[in-house]
């Protein structure tokens, strides 16, 4: 299905506290952001005209931005209004919010101890990240050549540009094999996320198994399956998995705010089933943000 390029839609965002048109939120080519990725951001969903986690979402941003140096111009209460704001003049139902914080352009070097921080909260309709259809069946992911970095080379709790290098790289390589999607390794080998999701996997006996997030993201969607997952009695253990491991388990999800759940069918030879299970959590899960259950 064709999209708008996101450059030549319409509407407004929220740059620097203003609210400016789409077409005019522009940033110089020798931005920091840009050539050192001195850049933190957050994705955010929007149901029925709400969006989801909220408050979660800005502490992460605030977070990723501590973690790498940057001092947010505005306060939380601020950045939670101005998201709120974008999302009712550009009369999202339901969509995405995504908040970028970046250096900007006074110093062109490592250093940009007196580059200005710059903040823009940008907002569109928004479906499904994977073709609906595929999620029905489960999509198909290959194991990625590229692994997370080890946790003292990077700052990998936050949602910082540069981590997603590999991720882009991956992915394309993935879909260049006819998968939708890469599974990456952690830097000792174990199984840990894919692209852009976290991953679960189910035993036979009905447990769901996911990756400890000690090298890669804990995930706002993540954390809200665990809740869901234990609210129905489902045992959740969080440890590390190899991927020879992925032979004795029957089914496999991801999660994310873009993926929300998402079923695996298969993963390089490992085969698996979108049972009931995966699929009673993606409706309890789609019942919690649509507010038809109490968070």
């Amino acid at each position: 299905m064709e999209t708008i390029p996101y450059d030549k839609r319409s509407g407004k965002i929220w740059f620097n506290g203003e609210l400016v048109d789409w077409k005019n939120a522009k940033v110089h080519l020798l931005n920091h952001g840009l050539h050192y990725a001195s850049c933190v951001f957050e994705g955010e969903r929007v149901y029925d005209g709400e969006i989801f986690k909220l408050e979660e979402h800005t502490d992460r941003l605030f977070h990723s931005a501590k973690r790498m140096g940057i001092a947010m111009p505005y306060n939380k209460k601020e950045i939670n209004s101005a998201c709120q704001e974008i999302i009712t003049v550009q009369k999202i139902k339901n969509g995405y919010v995504r908040p970028v914080v970046w250096r900007g352009s006074e110093m062109m070097a490592i250093s940009a101890q007196k580059n200005k921080i710059h903040v823009a909260i940008a907002s569109w309709e928004w479906g499904s990240y994977f073709d609906p259809k595929l999620k029905l069946k489960g999509i198909r992911l290959k194991t990625s050549s590229w692994r997370r970095p080890s946790p003292n080379s990077v700052p990998w709790d936050t949602k910082a540009a540069g981590l997603y290098m590999i991720c882009t790289l991956s992915k394309h390589d993935a879909e260049s094999k006819g998968y939708t999607d890469a599974l990456m390794l952690d830097h000792e080998g174990n199984i840990a996320e894919a692209t852009g999701a976290n991953i679960f996997f189910k035993d036979k006996d009905g447990s769901l198994h996911t990756p400890t997030p000690d090298s890669f993201l804990d995930g706002i969607t993540r954390r809200c399956v665990i809740g869901i997952a234990k609210s129905k009695g489902i045992k959740v253990v969080e440890r590390k998995i190899k991927p020879e491991e992925m032979s004795v388990f029957s089914g496999c999800f991801l999660t994310g705010t873009a993926a929300e759940i998402t079923p695996v069918s298969q993963i390089d030879k490992f085969n698996f089933t979108v049972c009931e299970v995966i699929k009673g959590l993606s409706q309890s899960y789609q019942d919690l943000v649509r507010k038809k259950v109490a968070a």
